[in-house]
């Protein structure tokens, strides 16, 4: 199976290199790798006592982040190394302050993952929720290095239980311990032998605590709303986009903020066309939207990225783009931290909290223009009923908090790391 394996490590090489060709994301992905040798030899000395973190993109890494910032602290004298697999999650960490190192993993083979062991020698290795490389974890596991997986979910479709999973159920018997989000996820671990675990939570509700309590206050915002019923819908793919404009062009007395998810030009352009006298958050920020429009504009599109998790502070109602893709819904727990009720599009069954929210009663569900509306009618006519789901939300975050305490507590306990 490991032929296998290291076959198909290639093969994926082979894919990358000709896709880079027409494909920047890929081309990032090949160019990235080639400076990682050069930045860990510039990066960590001889002397130095490293915490190697990875995260697979963006998503993971904010999940990482709370970890990182309490190991920080308790270790100030550590380095902390980031590895990225995507060129998306590198690209949002560029400018975060608390990793001493954000660089690329090499390509998972026996030989880049021993080079790259040798240069880092790290103290204790942490894997964040996905992704599992078997020459990286087993290399580190060989040099007795301890290594944690951290806010894991695990589903019964997997590859480590099916009855060919073996290969990779093996993989989960290299970490020193796992942490899962949920009882299900426990369960499943332990059914199949693996006792090494146990339910840690979910260290993105502390991270976005974190935020809320340190966000700022963004002036033009509370401008534009002047005081009337705001929907502020983050992360939007097309057919989210769809729903809103129909939505708005209902209800002529809400206003709405919108956060495309991609925000390329073009991308912008077509969602400036659905919403007639949109305004682009760029050009109110520059001066160049006359105030005059800026009164009597609907909506309101961000242009712009590192805004969103401030903006639900903002809103009547919230909602989370992502439900009309086959990839689910996007972060909901940055709204609903603001005790904000929350709305998302049909598909969220691979994610915890969407389900979970749901059943505690600060969020809903739907699966077309049609029921948006209802949900959200109600909602915005009815303040018992947006107090209530407002509060739900925000209670079901505090009850959730307090993973990255449990993870800090067991690597002291453990003395996984020395002061």
């Amino acid at each position: 199976m490991l032929l296998v394996y290291d076959g198909f490590i290639q093969l994926y090489r082979l894919a990358v290199k000709l896709a880079a060709y027409g494909n920047k994301k890929a081309a990032a992905w090949i160019d990235g790798r080639k400076k990682v040798a050069e930045q860990l030899q510039k990066n960590i000395a001889p002397a130095d006592a490293v915490i190697w973190m990875h995260c697979s993109s963006a998503g993971e890494f904010e999940q990482g982040k709370p970890v990182i910032e309490a190991l920080k602290a308790a270790y100030p004298q550590k380095k902390i190394l980031v590895t990225f697999f995507s060129p998306s999650g590198y690209g949002a960490a560029r400018n975060y302050p608390h990793a001493d190192i954000l660089t690329y993993l090499p390509l998972d083979t026996k030989k880049e993952a021993e080079r790259f062991y040798h240069q880092v020698r790290p103290s204790l290795v942490i894997f964040v929720k996905y992704e599992f490389w078997y020459h990286h974890l087993a290399t580190a596991a060989f040099h007795h290095v301890p290594i944690l997986l951290i806010s894991a979910v695990f589903r019964k479709d997997q590859l480590f239980f099916r009855t060919y999973g073996g290969f990779y159920r093996q993989m989960l018997f290299l970490f020193r311990h796992i942490f899962v989000q949920d009882s299900t996820s426990l369960d499943l671990l332990q059914a199949n032998g693996i006792s090494h675990c146990s339910i840690g939570g979910d260290t993105r509700f502390d991270r976005v605590v974190k935020i809320a309590k340190s966000a700022s206050d963004i002036p033009l915002i509370s401008e534009f709303a002047a005081g009337k019923k705001l929907l502020v819908a983050g992360s939007t793919w097309p057919g989210d986009e769809d729903v809103l404009a129909l939505y708005v062009r209902q209800n002529r007395d809400v206003k709405l903020i919108i956060v495309p998810h991609e925000i390329n030009a073009g991308h912008i352009s077509q969602v400036q066309a659905l919403f007639d006298g949109a305004l682009l958050y760029s050009a109110l920020e520059k001066g160049t939207a006359r105030l005059s429009a800026r009164d009597n504009s609907q909506t309101l599109i961000i242009d712009c990225v590192g805004l969103l998790s401030r903006l639900y502070r903002y809103a009547t109602i919230t909602y989370v783009g992502g439900g009309f893709t086959k990839d689910g819904i996007h972060n909901i727990l940055e709204a609903a931290v603001w005790g904000k009720p929350v709305l998302f599009g049909p598909h969220f069954e691979k994610y915890r909290e969407g389900k979970e929210m749901i059943a505690a009663g600060g969020a809903f569900s739907f699966a077309d223009a049609g029921g948006f509306k209802k949900i959200a009618d109600d909602l915005l006519t009815d303040e018992n009923h947006l107090r209530k789901t407002g509060l739900a939300a925000k209670r079901y975050i505090d009850e959730n908090t307090g993973a990255t305490g449990t993870i800090l507590e067991f690597i002291q306990e453990k003395r996984l790391l020395t002061n």
